[in-house]
């Protein structure tokens, strides 16, 4: 009968270190031998370089970051950072079968950057990175190819690599994906392949190879069930104590993007991310599987970090810190240029960074919302549910003024009570826009701000203009766009993602409120059936919606109010 999988890592795990412990001391410049879990452990939080060794074009800018620098690794563990992922795009850096043979230029410079890192005392792991959609993705159709150069490629960076420390891990292959395959079947079997291709080439180098920890992906870097239980199939078969699992979370989907009327962290997107980390806890980490959750984010962010509001992108990173810390995940942050300034090493969105750095020890406090809205002339008591999360409310400031419980704002259990009195005040003038913030702290974590904004109902125009270029004349007035439904008037959904009438922000539709605008996409109109009125219905964050039609005549397009 097979022994159970944690049993047999923890057997070798302790022949591995007493076979270390006999044969002397660690080489200069590494740390002691440790377990695949303390490995993993020891690199909780960790960064992505992303969109840079792994452009795909002439170098490590074509993507728009700058060269890599060894300050900007300084700065990452600076920030409180203890590794970085280091992706690369070898593909197309690569000389012709049967050697391909990786550019010395390229391969020089991904080493420089490794050791930058090393030296700045982070831990490393190195992965293969577009090549999984740009080639290793056809192994269906072009498996001897495929399979030939994925081994060569790794041979090349095993060889190059074979002798640096034990804080540098590979992985496999990023988001592992086949075009062409007969179904998933074959694709689990063509992953397994290219992952066991992977570990024999890597241990067979020798040097610190033959320990070192090894990544292996779930296809997609998925976390689905039947995902996990095919790489446990694969680590069972290989029965190696240095490996470890990745997986990839951008949350649930029509909140990650903000399609489908998604604009909310709200209790289906909290339930997919709680279901993420519990089955990649019960499949792999409780069995004795150490997790790096490789990649973490909201897909919307590729557009720009504004596509989800504020306040409940804040609520989603605060709630995954704690979901992977609580089930013994190491995560390592997405960031291809979004988040750090790379040249100025400042965040871009601070408040966000001190949610994203503080989820990686404890919990902090919340609420339902981060702007209330009000509107001049007719102010009444708003409400906030707070989201304690295990901590407790502690007070309510303006600036460095402590706000009186019972005087200034009344607290029943988790509901925030804001009187009419207090927004009076602070709705000053009258003008539209954000006229003050409220502070909420907690017990612990990090305080949460409340905007309070004065804003009217918003007014549009009649307007014309093309598929290219049409924009919805709209004056704000204080107010903030969520999302935009779409439908004929037969009430069929209208444009892109037909399955739902809530388009997706920034690809069907955006918000300019510099410009006093509301754009229509090329992409909303090139599925808008022609000749036929489309009623939108504009939903604002105040709770306020508005309708406008339009009607697409060719190239030429119609818009008026109602």
């Amino acid at each position: 009968m097979k022994r159970p999988l944690w049993t047999t890592l923890t057997a070798l795990a302790a022949a591995a270190a007493l076979t270390a412990s006999l044969a002397g001391p660690a080489q200069a410049g590494d740390r002691a031998p440790r377990s695949a879990a303390k490995v993993v452990a020891a690199m909780q939080p960790g960064w992505n370089l992303g969109n840079t060794l792994d452009a795909v074009g002439a170098d490590e800018t074509a993507w728009g970051n700058p060269r890599v620098t060894r300050k900007l690794l300084s700065e990452v563990e600076d920030n409180g950072f203890r590794s970085v992922r280091i992706p690369v795009t070898l593909g197309q850096h690569e000389g012709p079968a049967p050697d391909y043979t990786i550019d010395p230029v390229v391969l020089d410079r991904v080493e420089e950057v490794v050791d930058w890192a090393l030296d700045e005392d982070l831990s490393v792991l190195l992965d293969l990175h577009h090549d999984s959609w740009m080639w290793t993705n056809a192994m269906p159709t072009r498996h001897d190819e495929v399979l030939a150069q994925f081994t060569a490629t790794w041979e090349q960076l095993a060889e190059r690599f074979r002798d640096h420390p034990r804080t540098l891990l590979f992985e496999s292959i990023n988001e592992p994906q086949f075009a062409g395959s007969t179904g998933e079947a074959q694709e689990y079997a063509l992953l397994d392949e290219l992952n066991v291709a992977f570990h024999q080439v890597v241990r067979a180098s020798g040097g610190r190879n033959a320990d070192r920890v090894l990544v292996l992906p779930t296809l997609h870097t998925d976390s689905g069930q039947a995902r996990l239980d095919a790489l446990v199939e694969t680590f069972t078969a290989l029965d190696d104590p240095n490996l470890a699992a990745t997986f990839h979370y951008y949350g649930y989907w029509p909140f990650s993007v903000n399609v489908a009327g998604g604009t909310r962290f709200d209790a289906t997107a909290q339930q997919d991310a709680t279901d993420a980390f519990a089955r990649v806890h019960t499949t792999l980490v409780s069995q004795g599987i150490p997790v790096i959750l490789g990649e973490y984010g909201l897909l919307g962010f590729d557009r720009h970090t504004g596509t989800i509001e504020q306040g409940e992108k804040l609520k989603f990173f605060e709630h995954l810190g704690h979901q992977a810390r609580t089930t013994g995940v190491t995560t390592m942050l997405w960031d291809n240029g979004q988040h750090l300034d790379r040249t100025a090493f400042t965040w871009r969105d601070p408040e966000l960074f001190a949610q994203i750095s503080s989820s990686w020890k404890k919990r902090s406090g919340t609420a339902s919302t981060d702007q209330v809205f009000v509107q001049p002339g007719a102010v009444t008591d708003q409400t906030v549910t707070l989201n304690l999360n295990g901590t407790t409310f502690r007070d309510l400031s303006l600036g460095k003024q402590k706000l009186k419980k019972g005087r200034d704002y009344q607290l029943s259990g988790s509901t925030l009570t804001l009187p009419a009195a207090l927004l009076q005040r602070l709705s000053g003038t009258g003008a539209y826009g954000t006229t003050a913030e409220l502070v909420a702290r907690f017990s612990q974590g990090v305080p949460w701000s409340i905007e309070i904004v004065n804003a009217d109902a918003p007014v549009l125009a009649d307007a014309t203009g093309t598929t290219d270029a049409f924009a919805v004349p709209t004056e704000f007035r204080g107010d903030r766009l969520a999302t935009m439904e779409a439908r004929y008037l037969d009430g069929s959904n209208a444009g892109p993602h037909g399955w739902t009438s809530f388009k997706e922000f920034d690809v069907a539709f955006a918000p300019d409120a510099e410009a006093g605008s509301i754009l229509l996409r090329p992409a909303f109109f090139a599925e808008v059936t022609d000749g036929s009125p489309v009623v939108l219905t504009f939903h604002f964050w105040s709770g306020r919606t508005m309708t406008y039609t339009v009607v697409r005549d060719g190239t030429a397009v119609s818009g008026s109010v109602g």
